[in-house]
């Protein structure tokens, strides 16, 4: 059976699973997880920031410009071709808006000063966290010039002034980006899916992490690594609480509170 074929299985199972084993916020007994699920995960109501970013990426849908895509991560499951339309990158790579405005609100209720993201994409997200967070500075990072450009251009189109893209590997950039900053008040891991790469990442941010800093693991079931990474990132004794999401891993370091993990529905 090809690898792909499996993987779709496996993912597919842990879906199954997650379904039947995460809760509600009715199934939490943490004041602090009750009221995040309450008030930020499952706020639902659509809200007037969205809909620019949404005719935006209807844009996007619709641009079927070809490009020359440069991976440095793990890849894509739906895509490996090098040259892509933009529209197909708009449709299989970017953050559907449920997630994407997930994040917006999740950003929005953080109050961080700073924010990092690493994988860019076309920048649907990271205009999300600038509205979500205008007096932020973020610091987003890709690793396609051909993507960035077009990621950029979108900034631009949404007067988006408070976002500085750097284009590069994430293994270089990060780290530089790390130690130029004070503390780690918002981070989000979207790129090279990898286990060693997503702990690299992890421990390269800890030193700077404090009791308010929020850092988000994309696709924490993409594959056996993934899953292996976020086990051990959830066992690291910095960490006090963690709410996986399936489509997202979310990590709290809040001193003088019980190390808990849950599962939520979303």
């Amino acid at each position: 059976m090809p690898i792909f074929v499996v993987m779709v299985f496996n993912f597919i199972g842990d879906y199954i699973k997650h379904r039947f084993t995460s809760k509600s916020r009715h199934g939490t007994h943490s004041p602090f997880v009750y009221k995040l699920t309450d008030e930020v995960i499952y706020d639902f109501n659509s809200k007037k920031t969205y809909k620019s970013i949404e005719a935006q990426r209807k844009k996007l849908c619709s641009d079927d410009s070809l490009i020359t895509v440069t991976d440095l991560g793990a890849g894509s499951h739906l895509n490996k071709n090098k040259t892509k339309k933009v529209s197909q990158i708009a449709k299989n790579a970017l953050k559907s808006p449920r997630l994407a405005q997930l994040i917006y609100r999740l950003a929005q209720d953080n109050h961080p000063k700073n924010i990092i993201e690493l994988g860019t994409c076309l920048g649907l997200t990271t205009i999300y966290l600038s509205r979500a967070c205008p007096d932020a500075d973020i610091i987003t990072v890709e690793g396609c010039p051909e993507t960035a450009k077009i990621a950029y251009r979108n900034f631009q189109d949404l007067d988006v002034e408070n976002v500085e893209l750097r284009v590069g590997n994430f293994d270089l950039l990060f780290p530089e980006i790390v130690k130029e900053t004070d503390q780690l008040d918002f981070v989000y891991i979207d790129g090279n899916h990898r286990k060693e790469a997503t702990l690299n990442y992890f421990k390269q941010a800890l030193p700077k992490v404090h009791e308010g800093s929020l850092l988000i693991f994309d696709d924490i079931y993409w594959s056996k690594g993934m899953k292996e990474a976020w086990e051990e990132i959830k066992a690291h004794p910095q960490v006090t609480v963690t709410i996986d999401l399936f489509w997202i891993g979310l990590v709290f370091f809040k001193k003088g509170q019980a190390k808990e993990h849950f599962k939520i529905k979303y």
